[in-house]
């Protein structure tokens, strides 16, 4: 869903194969420096250089769990505050 210029939005239900496929895609993109991404109400691409910020935060309440991955970067290279290293395991 394209909301306005310079911004790229999209939900749907998808399942855990076709979400691995997406990340696969996005870790290829980040690779490469350039990231696509697409519906039929728009489109934008990424250019990611240099150091990037990653946040991770997981939560879980009730029945719902959440997984928020943010990766940000700008042109400059202005030291971030780091929260040490993170460690993530799979299965």
């Amino acid at each position: 869903m394209m909301e306005r210029k310079g911004r790229f939005r999209h939900q749907s239900l998808q399942d855990k194969k076709s979400i691995q496929k997406m990340l696969d895609a996005i870790k290829r993109g980040i690779a490469k420096g350039e990231l696509e991404f697409g519906d039929e109400t728009g489109d934008i691409t990424l250019e990611p250089k240099g150091l990037m910020n990653l946040r991770v935060t997981a939560t879980v309440e009730d029945d719902q769990s959440r997984l928020d991955l943010r990766i940000t970067w700008t042109s400059d290279s202005i030291d971030r505050k780091e929260s040490g290293k993170l460690k993530v395991k799979g299965g």
